[in-house]
């Protein structure tokens, strides 16, 4: 069975790393633990001896065997590492080349694949400094596992929570599953963005205009993406879906929440897919609390929103931009002029008039325009199915 190293840092969320040890022990893996000096304010070494039944490493200098460098052997033992809870501090140590304790130390030096469990206060998360030290992390190839939303040591309720050991431990499985199969490592290190579901534009404190997309299109090409091996960001209007394992996970509300993610984070993608069903408009005034109805007609002004798609077509440099069209009528024509006005690399159509592929559907039916001329259609199946096609065409294509 592989190798697993374990990187327990100083957060609450210490106690969980506990579980994860035994679980990945009982799941076959061999286990070994890091843990720094603070992470022993929460935890002791013995637990995780006990669990694992294999030394636990808290100093860099403590040397186990004089026959080795204690750092470099682990880094070279490990068929992948998890830091879980993964802090603040140790995520922008990290980020820029720091190696002041036996963690951070043995992964500078490893070369497997490392997967980050954050756990902090949500402000700390968001704070611009962690989200520019994440996102240079994920540059360098590190793999996050988003954290959740719940209650936070500190009382907040609210997102920041480290990843529930199950759920690690089933992506470490996926992980060493997909391995095997080198169709799996398509998007391997890649950055991908995907945006999915609706937006919703608010009239007033209880009215709003949003369209029927379900999500699942989007949510799909998320979770394909990420099985290829992409790091990944889902981007998410208001939708009914279960956030998706392995991915970081936006949520937004509004055109315009979900054209200031994208343009964030633009820059560090690889591969850009606009799954999502975005309002063309949305009304010019707004009001806090309930309009009240009145005699007569009510008459309602709409702005454009922002053209999201155009904007990175006119703005991409590296980035695969990919495009959705989802059309009642006349398919083809709107598909190619929408490839053309928005510099995209591929157009994905798809006829929402039908009801066994439109909106809401679990099924769909799409036909791919690609700037180089070529058209491929994927007949109709499952939602997952045509996502993962949809990948396969487009990077049997990445390098053209």
């Amino acid at each position: 069975m592989k190798n697993i190293l374990l990187a327990v840092t100083g957060g609450i969320a210490a106690y969980k790393a506990i579980d994860l040890t035994s679980k990945l022990t009982q799941s076959g893996y061999t286990v070994r633990v890091m843990l720094t000096e603070n992470a022993q304010q929460f935890v002791t070494p013995l637990a995780f001896q006990a669990i694992s039944r294999n030394h636990v490493y808290t100093d860099t200098f403590d040397e186990k065997d004089v026959s080795e460098i204690q750092h470099i052997t682990l880094a070279d033992w490990a068929d992948a590492v998890i830091v879980a809870p993964a802090t603040a501090n140790t995520i922008s140590k990290l980020a820029n080349g720091l190696a002041d304790n036996i963690v951070t130390s043995t992964l500078l030096a490893t070369t497997a694949p490392v997967f980050i469990a954050p756990a902090m206060n949500v402000h700390m998360l968001e704070h611009p400094s962690i989200v520019k030290n994440m996102s240079q992390l994920r540059n360098y190839g590190y793999k996050f596992i988003a954290p959740g939303e719940g209650y936070l040591a500190c009382g907040y309720v609210a997102k920041g929570r480290m990843e529930e050991p199950i759920t690690i431990l089933t992506i470490i499985d996926d992980y060493f599953k997909e391995q095997s199969n080198p169709q799996t490592f398509a998007l391997q290190g890649k950055n991908v963005l995907v945006t999915a579901g609706p937006t919703v534009e608010k009239v007033d404190a209880v009215r709003y205009f949003t369209n029927r997309s379900s999500g699942k299109m989007g949510y799909a090409l998320a979770e394909a993406a990420r099985n290829l091996g992409a790091n990944v960001i889902l981007v998410s209007g208001e939708t009914s879906l279960s956030q998706p394992s392995g991915v970081e996970f936006i949520q937004i509300s509004s055109a315009e929440e979900m054209f200031q993610a994208v343009k964030e984070r633009m820059d560090d993608m690889d591969m850009i897919i606009k799954a999502a069903a975005v309002a063309d408009y949305t009304p010019v005034k707004t009001v806090n609390n309930k309009m009240k109805k009145q005699d007569g007609n009510l008459e309602l002004t709409f702005k454009r929103t922002t053209d999201i798609l155009k904007y990175l077509g006119e703005h991409k440099d590296k980035q695969y931009l990919v495009g959705f069209a989802a059309e009642t009528d006349n398919v083809e024509t709107y598909a190619m002029g929408k490839l053309k006005k928005k510099n995209a690399d591929v157009i994905v159509a798809n006829h929402v008039a039908n009801q066994e592929i439109g909106f809401r559907s679990s099924d769909n039916e799409v036909e791919m325009f690609f700037a180089n001329g070529d058209r491929v259609p994927l007949a109709k199946e499952s939602k997952q199915k045509i996502a993962f096609k949809i990948l396969n065409e487009i990077t049997s294509r990445w390098e053209d």
